[in-house]
């Protein structure tokens, strides 16, 4: 039992004479206030009869009336309520059942549940923000790194809109393709770092038009499909002929390869443009196979150079203007922004102006990357030298490699 609840202990009452009779309850009369004229008590020396002792009745009596006086003397005492034991046993069961139906929380979530708490007093009344949703992380390379704000953006909308260029591109497709590898590089609206850069070539082809890239790129998926370039690539061409025409030899100081066009190597020009169509398919594989090359992480261009040493004036016909015409629109159709330089060399002065013939087909980026340049390997070297270094530039364009044959 608690000391809480422990009455405190009366006081004993003195001994009382059994044989004495109960005494009986008096009724005191108020005591008067001493007289001032009161005389003076007898002095103790005044010979006085001493009283016959009072009977035990009467000492009980005067007991009581001093404890009485001792009792109304001390201070009242502020006695704890007295709390029976079946009231006790009820509060300790209830408080019991109370611990039983509501256990204790852990540490972590009542500190939690008090935080929140405070947040809820301290934003009350006002709105919840909602987190904003994660932005997909655009994989990197080194080129994508150097995209600028708008290209990033014009990306984005072409990657987003790749199911409807597919479906276009192939409209007897069933299903519709979600995925086309170009150049090696699959493109599908799942973020890759070199589709990325495939995308912005032809973003950047159509000034960052979204619309005009997208129908570039169908109208590219088309041509390849109706070109077969599978098969292309797999053609055998006659090595006398065509295999003496492109050379890849060599980087420019930035480490893109350098592409050589040898049109005046073949001395038999019929055997060269006889067949348009043919040409045509011998000069994609040679672009495919350069294509080849570039990695599209930090290297997706290349330079080129176009000589015409042997080209006689005379002896261009009708098959090889169409043959420079047809290949002219499709490189500047569906190989976009693939040239970093475009060199004409060892041109002659009466085939200048062909250059200025086709400039009107030529779009504006692509015209500020090409140069014609005049003949002799000093002439050439000092405009090719600030470009590929000397020692990747064959020593017949003023170089000091030994080239090719």
């Amino acid at each position: 039992m608690s000391t809480d609840n422990t009455e405190p202990v009366p006081l004993p009452t003195p001994a009382v004479d059994a044989t004495a009779p109960a005494p009986q309850p008096e009724t005191q009369p108020a005591a008067e206030p001493a007289s001032a004229t009161a005389p003076a008590a007898t002095p103790a020396t005044d010979a006085v009869a001493a009283p016959d002792p009072a009977p035990a009745v009467e000492n009980v009596e005067e007991n009581k009336a001093e404890e009485a006086k001792v009792e109304e003397s001390k201070p009242e005492e502020t006695k704890p309520e007295e709390v029976k034991p079946e009231e006790a046993k009820a509060e300790e069961t209830k408080a019991e059942e109370t611990k039983t139906e509501e256990p204790a929380q852990p540490e972590a979530s009542v500190a939690a549940d008090k935080v929140e708490d405070k947040v809820q007093d301290k934003d009350k009344g006002k709105a919840v923000e909602q987190p904003a949703a994660p932005t997909v992380q655009e994989p990197q390379n080194p080129l994508t790194q150097k995209f600028t704000e708008a290209e990033w953006k014009a990306v984005k909308e072409l990657r987003s809109k790749l199911p409807e260029i597919f479906a276009k591109a192939y409209p007897d497709a069933s299903p519709v393709p979600e995925s086309v590898t170009l150049w090696g590089v699959p493109l599908s609206t799942t973020p890759n770092a070199k589709a990325s850069v495939i995308l912005a070539k032809f973003a950047r082809a159509r000034e960052l038009n979204v619309e005009q890239a997208a129908e570039m790129l169908v109208a590219t998926l088309r041509w390849r499909d109706e070109i077969k370039i599978d098969e292309v690539l797999k053609e055998e061409f006659d090595q006398d002929v065509f295999g003496r025409l492109g050379k890849v030899f060599g980087k420019d100081k930035d480490g893109r390869p350098v592409a050589y066009n040898l049109y005046g190597a073949v001395k038999d020009m019929k055997a060269v443009f006889g067949d348009v169509q043919k040409f045509i398919r011998w000069r994609v594989q040679f672009m495919e196979q350069s294509i080849e090359l570039l990695d599209f992480e930090t290297i997706d261009q290349m330079v080129q150079i176009h000589d015409y040493e042997g080209v006689s004036v005379t002896q261009r016909d009708a098959s090889q203007k169409a043959a420079a015409k047809e290949a002219t629109s499709i490189f500047q159709d569906h190989y976009p922004e693939f040239l970093s330089r475009k060199f004409f060399i060892n041109v002659p002065t009466l085939l200048t102006w062909i250059f200025w013939l086709f400039k009107p087909l030529i779009s504006a980026n692509t015209l500020a990357k090409m140069s014609v340049v005049g003949t002799g390997a000093k002439t050439i070297g000092a405009e090719l030298s600030p470009v590929i270094p000397p020692k990747e530039l064959p020593k017949r364009y003023g170089g000091e490699a030994e080239g090719f044959d």
